[in-house]
């Protein structure tokens, strides 16, 4: 029973109008130039990023947007000749509801907890009951006192890129489960195995990666409502297909890299996507390293700038993941709760209509963040090649790990040993997204290449954003740039920075007990970062 579809300046009168009066509305004339009647005469083309709804007739019944509806959205007299609803808001007037909108579920509050005082920074899980053998555990983090820290390195838990795959389960389509079934060379399940994917498909909760019921892509994502695979014991089944029947992904991917900090003894901080955005360069000062998870794909300019200031004043960044820093993310004003991504021209499971390209809740252009000037290279010094989930491969090390200013990097690690022939997200320290160096997308000159993972199978594929003419050889056994890429540079005032280019890589921390190269690899870096100069 609820609409889906654009709607655009509803008006209500008190009368019947007449032939005349209903074409004089057609050809654009104001309602209030009609003699009387107007009881109400919404206006879309106010207040974009805000919930609310102008009326602009006398009586002022100003309405509220409710579960973040799409706004800046082409109207019917939208030309074609702006694309900046900014320019041009009369040609955007419409809203598009969707049947499936969810910005808050509105559950009343169960019980509140109260953090002590003296709780250490980290993640925490709240453990529900039901019955004998129901539970859940619902994460949260536990950051420093705004304005302290309490230890050399900070984990900075990728929150935005938790809500962007929030309840992801790509086998609801059927074009989607063709594509992996022939992939996995086997048939696929049209519903969910597990729990928690059954969960998410019978109550209709979409990800950024979905499309709503009509067809049209999700651009909004707001932690006020259930996240069911954003848990520590939750499986991505569709993950692993040629090397088992799952792996972690996400949040509890990144669970791996917090375990063997723990068992390395190492003491860090955690902080969120949604207190950088916030804080920006004032919260990441205070610390020696910084720490990444396993994809960080979503970030603010907020975010940007912030990193960008951190590493100019002698930062140290440790990117342990894949595929980051990759799209545009917005935080809507006033609701930290909500994230906003308009998706083209990138890898993508969706694409925004034309015209539509630009954030509702911020106004900014949205897409890739390199069609802005700021690729992943030039801050981390590699950025998103190739994906894939048939199998991770192992890194092999590569002349530029022979240079003295990477020898720290490699101790105990033998010339010819492989770096990661093992791990939990597909078999391999280098596999699902991968990057890669490129100096022409902004990769330092000073940049060293100190490892690679390549040999990927066509299951990988070159991401689509570099495919300008279709040729059909876009696959890891013809396409030289699918490959994994371990990158190293020093930074300004003593910074570096230390890229893996793999999001499968703190899966093979743990091997054999933790005692492995890619462990020694990470272990030495980390050591070198937190307790003196990199390029000493």
């Amino acid at each position: 029973g609820h609409y889906n579809g654009k709607i655009e300046s509803p008006r209500i009168f008190e009368r019947a109008l007449s032939p005349e009066e209903v074409a004089s509305l057609r050809d654009g004339a104001p309602p209030q130039s009609l003699s009387a009647g107007l009881v109400a005469a919404w206006d879309f083309t106010r207040d974009f990023s805000s919930t609310r709804v102008t009326d602009t007739s006398p009586n002022g019944l100003h309405g509220l947007a409710v579960n973040m509806p799409a706004r800046a959205m082409t109207g019917y007299g939208w030309r074609g000749e702006v694309v900046d609803f900014k320019q041009a808001p009369g040609e955007y007037g419409a809203i598009y509801f969707h049947d499936d909108d969810l910005e808050d579920a509105g559950w009343d509050v169960d019980f509140e907890l109260t953090v002590p005082e003296d709780s250490r920074s980290g993640v925490y899980g709240a453990r529900l009951r039901a019955g004998e053998d129901g539970a859940d555990y619902v994460p949260f983090f536990v950051r420093p006192k705004k304005g302290t820290s309490t230890a050399p390195i900070l984990f900075l838990a990728p929150t935005n890129s938790y809500l962007a795959y929030g309840n992801l389960y790509a086998l609801r389509s059927d074009d989607v489960r063709e594509w992996y079934s022939r992939l996995a060379g086997r048939e696929l399940p049209a519903y969910p195995d597990h729990p928690q994917d059954r969960y998410i498909v019978d109550n209709n909760l979409l990800s950024l990666y979905d499309v709503h019921s009509d067809g049209s892509g999700v651009a909004y994502s707001s932690r006020l409502r259930p996240i069911l695979n954003m848990r520590p014991k939750y499986i991505y089944t569709i993950l692993g297909l040629g090397a088992g029947p799952g792996a972690p992904h996400q949040f509890n991917a990144d669970l791996h890299l917090l375990d063997w900090m723990e068992a390395k003894g190492y003491e860090y901080d955690v902080a969120t996507d949604e207190d950088l955005h916030f804080d920006g360069a004032e919260l990441l000062e205070p610390y020696r390293v910084l720490v990444t998870g396993s994809h960080p794909e979503y970030w603010s300019a907020q975010m940007l700038d912030a990193m960008e200031t951190y590493l100019a004043n002698g930062g140290r960044l440790m990117y342990l993941g894949g595929n980051g820093f990759y799209w545009v993310t917005s935080v809507a004003p006033g609701r930290p709760h909500v994230v906003e991504v308009r998706r083209w021209r990138g890898t993508e499971t969706w694409e925004a209509d034309p015209g539509e390209y630009y954030h509702s809740t911020t106004g900014e252009v949205g897409g890739l963040w390199r069609f802005r000037g700021r690729p992943p290279q030039k801050l981390t010094g590699v950025g998103f090649s190739a994906h894939g989930f048939d199998e991770s491969l192992p890194y092999r090390r590569q002349p530029g790990s022979t240079d003295p200013r990477a020898a720290f990097i490699f101790e105990g690690v033998a010339e010819d040993e492989p770096i990661g022939d093992f791990g939990l997200v597909m078999g391999g320290a280098a596999g699902y997204e991968v990057d890669r160096a490129d100096p022409e997308l902004g990769t330092p000159p000073h940049a060293l290449v100190v490892a690679t993972a390549s040999g990927f199978s066509d299951g990988y594929q070159h991401v689509v954003e570099e495919v300008l003419v279709s040729d059909s050889h876009q696959g890891g056994t013809v396409n030289p740039l699918v490959k994994a890429d371990v990158v190293y540079f020093e930074g300004p005032k003593g910074g570096a920075v230390f890229s893996v280019g793999s999001i499968a890589w703190c899966g093979a921390l743990s091997h054999n007990n933790y005692d492995n190269a890619a462990s020694r690899v990470t272990e030495n870096v980390l050591k070198r970062f937190t307790s003196g100069n990199p390029s000493s």
